[in-house]
């Protein structure tokens, strides 16, 4: 995987002075956006279930010199336990306002058809990919509501947006999370807080491999490239956005994307 070599200096100040969550923060797009928020001013909340990956992006944030993050350690995949279910009064015990949230972590499942796909399975992906991110939003709305304007991004996939065939529970549920954050759009309409959908696009992380066992990872983005677009629907200039899907492929930083012409030229999705 690629890391971006930071410099010490902060980046334009965007996003000076906001609060932002990422959930999945602990590697992949989670780490970068994370990493590109503290970049740029923010205080994050690093959100995720392998404590020891999200210590790692704490040190590599705070090695920086940007501002301190906190940490929830919290599996998705459980709504039982106590940590998923005081994510929001966690969060308010430290802030007074939260400007936005990332909801960025996802179960894959297996691909597989249809016809074979387990119950339990399928029940854990929408788990994780579905009613968690509706869940903790419910429980974090008093804090975004206090914020002058708030942010939030959900994440939905390429198999979401067009049915692919074995996709199974991942691809449904990523079709889900692009309705139900059109859903919120609609409904907080006329407030500050806006909801908008990034589809990723194939990039260079852990599940990209999982799904593409034996591709040369090298031919995907990688992640610190796509940030950008993650950046601008958190700064003031989202209100002029509301429950639009934006695809992160259009939006790439070339001087984050260390993909040869090479590699371009044999790109697969």
């Amino acid at each position: 995987m690629t890391e971006h070599d930071y410099t010490k200096a902060k980046g334009d100040g965007t996003l000076d002075g906001k609060t932002i969550l990422v959930t999945g923060a602990g590697d992949g797009i989670g780490r970068a956006v994370a990493i590109e928020y503290a970049h740029q001013g923010a205080t994050v909340i690093l959100l995720g279930r392998t404590k020891r990956n999200l210590e790692g992006v704490y040190d590599e944030i705070t090695d920086y010199g940007y501002a301190e993050p906190a940490i929830l350690v919290v599996d998705l995949a459980d709504p039982a336990s106590d940590a998923f279910k005081t994510i929001g009064a966690a969060i308010s015990g430290e802030f007074t306002q939260l400007n936005g949230i990332v909801h960025n972590a996802a179960e894959l499942g297996m691909l597989t058809p249809l016809e074979n796909y387990e119950g339990a399975l399928w029940d854990q992906v929408f788990q994780v990919n579905v009613k968690s991110p509706l869940l903790v939003t419910q429980q974090c709305l008093p804090l975004l509501k206090e914020a002058p304007y708030a942010s939030i991004i959900f994440t939905t996939d390429e198999s979401g947006v067009k049915p692919k065939g074995y996709w199974g529970a991942y691809g449904v549920s990523k079709a889900a999370i692009l309705h139900m954050a059109r859903m919120w759009a609609i409904e907080y309409a006329n407030t500050h807080i806006r909801v908008n959908i990034v589809d990723p696009g194939p990039c260079r992380t852990g599940l990209r491999l999982l799904t593409h066992p034996g591709m040369p990872m090298k031919r995907y983005t990688p992640p610190e490239a796509i940030t950008s677009i993650y950046t601008q629907l958190m700064d003031c200039d989202v209100l002029g956005h509301n429950g639009e899907l934006f695809y992160a492929q259009n939006f790439i930083n070339p001087d984050l994307d260390d993909r040869t012409e090479k590699d371009l030229a044999t790109s697969t999705v």
